[in-house]
């Protein structure tokens, strides 16, 4: 049987064929089984009325038969957009099997055809999202309330797909499967004008931002993140987002959180694992997700939370750096990025103050990944060698249109002084205009230079930053209103914690004595209380220090930040010019105060200092810890010796601080003296509470002085200042190390012995318990509170007396000058009196140790000071100034002292140079009293108003006019640069010498030693009864 061929088909219908594939489309009725087939019977009676005998689909129909499907109203039928999208993937699926073809015209017909479906269905997508009601069949649901409300852009689901959102967040939330045809979105966006996809992306753009609105960084934020960057790798979707009006949001009463919240990149920054207030906060939370209970957790969980939240954040910061790296490598958006962050900064200055409005004020989660962006922004320009530090205008500050510097306070100079200096350099700049003598600002304007914004702006100047300057500035001020900030909170909440956890053992004791309903309530809220504490903390440390890399950047910039500091004032060379240049004295303050700050941070963090470059910031603190004409605020300069007294090799567990003390020319030169100077300056911050600060700060230079004399270089350096400062910086610093001795141990005391009294109160229950209660829990506050009172005095005197014991042993000079012998006499007398008099036994204590209290060791040191002295005394004025000490000198602690010191093993040797000690100021005493019989009375103006004793050197002070001796006011003044009459301000070379007043003093003494003699037979053993006795049985044994 013969067989018969299949027919072959013509190219018009093969083209027929593919197009109704493509678009789903048919003008013959069809009787197939295929239901997606629409049948266009309007269209097809118009073709035929057209007199066309073939009812078939063609490249000439193809917009034709498009149109009348999206605008029929037929049963069942695709909405448009994805019947545009589905167009498109069929027509790349018949491109595929057209390749097939063995003719070749034909294939290249059915490419054309193909290629022209393809198209075509992009440009209608483009038609259909710029103008959803243009076809009727969309979608007719409406939201409750009738309200009509914008659904999200159809075009998401496809950019999520392509740029991959497979990965899953913490908790396996899952994306959208839609995907998108292959090269549809190049199409999509290629070859269109900007107005026909304007309003696209930016429905596009809101629809991201919405997407992340109180995400945390738990949620699911990386295919939003990963779209945002596909779209402004595009220069239509770059183009698009600068120019939304929610790229910088305006308004009356926009502010910082109004903008996080509205603009476009804002929700992407708040992403982030620190807490925020609970009107804004974040899901899933962080705290309750990873912390909760954190002390019954396994150490391995909390790390493993640890090391999420780290990968989690990194990821945000790479995309948001990558988002703004393409923006602002284009010309076209550069200038709108730098606007942008200027805005950003601007709106949140206030997040510099102690206290921050969360309402008014972006969150810490948005300005801490600000931070991290901008550090990536700055790698370029910190290379080891910080080779393009010189590319930074200084000017900037001042003349700079976009942030508000100038109104910061400064390092040095007053707001008034920096805007004199404004003034004066636009001044001079308008004289000279044409002299070449601003060649530096020139050099600034280079290609790479932001462009000045047109669009409305105020702007100061008109100068061209380059981008360096741009981004070393905007850098500075991110980080201090957003990392250090963040550390700054971190460091407050453990405060809170260890003072809630101290009020929790308070309660809980207090409970235990007497049990009352509202001491539970109390209990339970202190502990829910700390559980969010807690929660909090731990989210910081997961954030900030436990990303070594974070911390590593910020180091690098805050060296740069303070090479190119010194670079204003000349380089790494000392001394310092006699001028601070306006330049510097000029800069923000904070930009250094931020660099110690992240150093005693670091500092405290296992291996964060490892492979950072410290040698600039050792010489940089030793250069400006003793300079107030540099750098005005003392706290300042102290937090500087606070960030050296981190990296004492005891203090630090990093190898990287080991050789930083012995091995700097500048360290072993400059260190130990500016040390000593920045002890003295303290003692006048200027502040109300400059008092109790000065013990904190010397507190932390007297623990690295310490350590310096341990280091033989810094021990000769000392002794060498000793000598050519002896009436100079070291005797002030050795007047505030005695003065602070006294105080510190006298208050101690006074307090243990209120201590004592609280505790007896306490221990006699049934008195106790008939107490009010609301009493006893004010006793128990007051308790505890004095006993963290006299740990931390005691704590401190120990040091002062540690460091006046050893430096004694090899420097007595300054501790012998006529203004200085009788104030360390008496402390040493006072001393001693407390240790071995008769109040020693209202000092004992059950647990002394508790409070820092060493009687034993604090007795050696001040025995060990009195015999120092004494073996210094070449001229024995010591045993004078100890006799002469009316308040505490006895002559028998010294024999009760050395008893002592035999009961507790002290050196026989020392003990016997004591006791003959001892000797001689009861010889001297003897002395003093005899001439003072002598002298029989003494004419007024002969004696010392201050003191009511006999003048040896008068002086004239020159404001008051009144005359004194020069011992007692010269130690007046080491504590004191005013005239105590009048309060002029006053110095030693101001005092003149009242040479008649003591020549007639000299012989008034000459003349009764005269008579004296004449009269030594008498017996003048009678006067020896003035001296103030302690009976022996007084004395503690």
């Amino acid at each position: 049987m013969a067989t018969t061929s299949k027919p072959q088909r013509s190219p018009a219908e093969i083209e027929d064929i593919i197009l109704r594939k493509i678009f789903h489309v048919t003008l013959t009725e069809s009787t197939g089984s295929d239901p997606r087939l629409v049948y266009l019977e309007m269209t097809a009676a118009e073709i035929l009325s057209e007199g066309k005998d073939l009812l078939l689909l063609s490249r000439d129909l193809m917009e034709r038969v498009l149109i009348d499907r999206l605008s029929g109203d037929f049963p069942a039928a695709e909405a448009p957009f994805p019947y545009l999208v589905g167009c498109y993937r069929r027509a790349y699926e018949e491109s595929r099997k057209i390749q097939s073809m063995k003719d070749q015209n034909l294939r290249s017909e059915m490419e054309i055809v193909t290629r022209e479906a393809k198209k075509l269905a992009v440009s209608y997508c483009r038609i259909h999202l710029a103008n959803p009601d243009m076809f009727g069949n969309v979608d007719k649901e409406k939201p409750s309330g009738g309200l009509k409300k914008r659904s999200v852009s159809p075009l998401l689901p496809l950019i999520f797909s392509e740029v991959g959102s497979g990965s899953l967040d913490m908790f396996g939330g899952s994306s959208s499967s839609v995907e998108s045809p292959p090269g549809f979105l190049e199409e999509f966006f290629k070859d269109a004008d900007f107005d026909s996809l304007d309003l696209i992306l930016k429905e596009v753009y809101e629809d991201l931002r919405s997407k992340v609105v109180n995400v945390s960084v738990l949620g699911d934020f990386q295919p939003p993140l990963r779209a945002l960057k596909y779209l402004v790798s595009l220069p239509v979707g770059a183009k698009s987002l600068v120019s939304h009006e929610w790229w910088i949001p305006r308004g009356a009463y926009m502010n910082g959180r109004a903008m996080e919240l509205t603009s476009i990149l804002g929700p992407f920054f708040h992403i982030s694992a620190l807490p925020d207030n609970t009107l804004f906060k974040s899901q899933p939370d962080v705290g309750q997700q990873c912390f909760s209970e954190a002390s019954e957790r396994r150490p391995a969980d909390l790390l493993s939370s640890f090391s999420t939240i780290k990968n989690f954040m990194n990821i945000l910061y790479s995309g948001l750096h990558d988002v703004l790296m393409i923006l602002l490598k284009s010309t076209d958006t550069r200038e709108c990025v730098l606007q942008f962050l200027a805005e950003v900064i601007n709106a949140n200055a206030s997040r510099g103050h102690i206290q921050v409005d969360p309402v008014s004020c972006a969150s810490s989660g948005m300005f801490c990944n600000l931070s991290a962006v901008m550090l990536r922004l700055c790698e370029p320009f910190l290379d080891p060698h910080l080779t393009k530090r010189d590319k930074i205008d200084p000017k900037y500050v001042f003349y700079g249109h976009r942030l508000k510097l100038s109104d910061l306070t400064a390092l040095h100079a007053s707001s008034e002084e920096v805007s004199e200096w404004i003034n004066k350099d636009n001044t001079a700049k308008a004289t000279g205009a044409g002299n070449g003598n601003e060649s530096r600002l020139l050099q600034s304007k280079e290609a790479t230079s932001s462009s000045s914004n047109t669009s409305g702006q105020n702007a100061k100047s008109t100068t061209k930053y380059t981008f360096i300057s741009e981004c070393f500035f905007m850098t500075a001020r991110v980080l201090n209103l957003g990392l250090l900030k963040a550390l700054s909170d971190f460091k407050h909440l453990a405060q809170d914690i260890s003072r809630g956890e101290d009020n929790l053992a308070t309660l809980k004791a207090m409970r235990d004595q007497s049990p009352s309903p509202q001491l539970e309530l109390d209990i339970t809220r202190m502990e829910k209380e700390l559980e969010l504490y807690s929660q909090d903390k731990l989210c910081h440390e997961a954030q900030l220090l436990r990303d070594g890399d974070f911390i590593q950047r910020a180091l690098s910039f805050y060296r740069l930040v303070v090479v190119w500091l010194v670079g204003l004032v000349g380089g790494f060379k000392m001394p310092l010019p006699s001028t601070c240049p306006m330049e510097f004295s000029c800069m923000p303050e904070h930009f250094v105060e931020d660099a110690m700050e992240l150093l005693i941070f670091a500092s405290r963090i296992p291996r964060a200092l490892d492979g950072v470059q410290l040698d600039d910031f050792m010489n940089f603190i030793i250069m400006f810890m003793a300079s107030p004409e540099y750098v005005r605020n003392p706290y300042l300069r102290a937090k500087m010796v606070e960030v050296l007294n981190c990296w004492m090799p005891r203090s630090s567990g990093s190898s990287a601080t080991s050789t930083l003390f012995e091995g700097h020319q500048l360290s072993l030169e400059y260190l130990v003296r500016n040390l000593l100077k920045l002890y003295v300056d303290i003692e006048f911050t200027g502040s109300h509470t400059q008092f109790y600060d000065k013990f904190n700060i010397r507190h932390n230079i007297a623990e690295l002085l310490e350590y310096l004399w341990q280091v033989p270089s810094h021990r000769n350096a000392w002794r060498r200042i000793a000598r050519e400062e002896e009436k100079g910086v070291y005797l002030n610093f050795l007047n505030f190390l005695v003065n602070d001795s006294i105080y510190l141990l006298d208050e101690s005391l006074n307090k243990i012995l209120e201590i004592k009294q609280i505790e007896a109160d306490m221990s006699n229950t049934t008195e106790w318990e008939q107490r009010p209660a609301q009493e006893r829990q004010d006793r128990t506050r007051l308790f505890h509170s004095q006993e963290n009172i006299v740990r931390i005095d005691m704590k401190l005197a120990n040091e002062d007396v540690t460091m006046l014991a050893f430096t004694s042993e090899e420097i007595t000079a300054p501790f012998l000058l006529p203004e200085m012998v009788e104030r360390v006499a008496n402390m040493l007398n006072y001393f001693l009196l407390q240790l071995v008099g008769p109040q020693r036994k209202s000092l004992s204590l059950k647990d002394p140790e508790k409070y820092e209290f060493r009687p034993r060791q604090l007795l050696k040191q001040i025995v060990r000071i009195y015999v120092n002295l004494a073996r210094g005394d070449t001229e024995n004025i010591f045993p004078g100034a100890i006799s002469s000490d009316g308040r505490s000198y006895n002559e028998q602690l010294f024999d009760a002292g050395a008893d002592v010191l035999r009961r507790i093993c002290e050196d026989g040797r020392i003990i016997q140079e004591f006791i003959e000690l001892g000797t001689k100021a009861k010889a001297a005493a003897s002395e003093a009293m005899d001439a003072e019989a002598a002298l029989g009375e003494i004419p007024e103006e002969f004696l010392d108003p201050i003191q009511c004793t006999l003048m040896r050197d008068p002086v004239i002070l020159p404001s008051s006019k009144t005359t004194v001796d020069r011992a007692i006011i010269q130690r007046h003044l080491l504590s004191d640069n005013h005239d105590p009459f009048n309060r002029a301000h006053l110095t030693s070379e101001m005092l003149i010498p009242n040479v008649e007043l003591k020549a007639r003093i000299d012989e008034f003494v000459k003349s009764h030693q005269s008579k004296k003699q004449r009269a030594s037979g008498e017996d003048g053993s009678s006067n020896k009864e003035r001296i103030q006795t302690t009976s022996s049985d007084m004395l503690i044994d």
